[in-house]
């Protein structure tokens, strides 16, 4: 997305842009859950450290005089432990630099929204800004969703780790509410997540407005049309695939997926080629362990090596390859929601 300085870290990615870039990844990005402008760090083994290095900081560039800045935030393996200190002295940092700035001693806080963010690791502060609001897995496409639903970022993450193309047949066996396959059709035509959806920079008066329509017309421009793309999807549950179909059709890629009502033992290929990717029922969700443990089974049967296919499955059982029958071709280590798993990948 052109952005400058790049540094990956655990839990998050630092990078440099103008307006632009940052309208730009809240509206593309895929797999991030939030868009924060960091304000500034410092160490703080002290209250009076805190209240100093916040209060150092030019929040007055970001925060208008009626704008609202509430403050959140976590404190981890840091001298300041207590959460709900550390927020009051934060605020009351931010306060009093922003009164000597608009010479006013009280804020009305009626304007639009910019929430402050703070974390506290090994006693380094970090003061952020948040400007997505809703978490970026919130498209806008899922207004309802079945049992135990996975995250868009994550569904579009097992599409990405699966090196999904706009070339290729997606199949989901199991798709519940249709986020894999949904996600899968988004990327493979390159149709940006947040186009449709909004942000609370949007209110902010500090970035013109002119700036997100620029970048909703560049995602727009940047769309895929005609690819051969085509996506299969399968359940059991009727419900589940009419919350399926209705996702897709306000995602815009109804006429990309076909939903069909099967169960897992009548899968079968119905192309030469294929990338499956699935989220079969945890034990330690809907199933219990023994029966997750048969689908597992199961899928190994029907889930058959064949030049051109591929298979992709999240899991939380370290002994998903055993019952599957095959030891996976690579792994990845990845969380669902609070749940460690891991995506068994089979395409040898």
């Amino acid at each position: 997305m052109d952005a400058s300085e790049v540094v990956c870290e655990n839990g998050r990615v630092l990078f440099s842009g103008d307006e632009s870039l940052l309208a730009r990844v809240n509206i593309c990005s895929r797999f991030a859950e939030r868009v924060q402008i960091l304000v500034g760090t410092f160490q703080a083994k002290s209250f009076e450290e805190l209240f100093q290095g916040t209060k150092a900081l030019a929040w007055e560039a970001w925060i208008a005089e009626r704008d609202a800045f509430p403050v959140k935030g976590y404190s981890l393996n840091s001298t300041l432990f207590s959460v709900s200190d550390c927020q009051s002295i934060i605020k009351k940092a931010v306060v009093e630099q922003l009164k000597s700035k608009y010479a006013l001693s009280w804020f009305e806080e009626t304007g639009p929204t910019h929430q402050i963010q703070f974390s506290i690791m090994k006693d380094q502060v970090s003061l952020l800004l948040d400007t997505s609001g809703a978490g970026l897995h919130k498209r806008g496409y899922r207004l309802e969703a079945g049992g135990a639903p996975i995250k868009e970022t994550l569904a579009a993450s097992l599409c990405y780790f699966s090196r999904l193309r706009e070339y290729h047949t997606l199949y989901d066996p199991m798709c519940g509410s249709g986020t894999i396959l949904i996600e899968g059709a988004l990327m493979a035509n390159n149709i940006a997540p947040g186009k449709t959806r909004h942000f609370s920079a949007e209110r902010w008066e500090q970035i013109p407005e002119n700036v997100w329509r620029q970048e909703r017309e560049r995602a727009i421009s940047l769309e895929r049309a005609d690819t051969p793309f085509a996506a299969f999807g399968g359940d059991i549950d009727a419900s589940a695939l009419e919350l399926a179909k209705a996702n897709a059709k306000r995602a815009g890629v109804a006429d990309l997926i076909t939903f069909e009502r099967r169960d897992l033992r009548d899968f079968a290929m119905q192309t030469e080629r294929g990338t499956l990717i699935c989220n079969p029922p945890y034990g330690e969700r809907l199933l219990d362990v023994k029966a997750a443990e048969e689908i597992y089974r199961l899928m190994g049967r029907r889930f058959l090596q064949k030049h051109g296919w591929s298979y992709s499955i999240i899991s939380p059982s370290d002994d998903f390859e055993i019952f599957f029958g095959r030891k996976a071709d690579k792994r990845r280590k990845l969380y669902n929601g609070m749940i460690k798993c891991q995506v068994y990948m089979y395409f040898k």
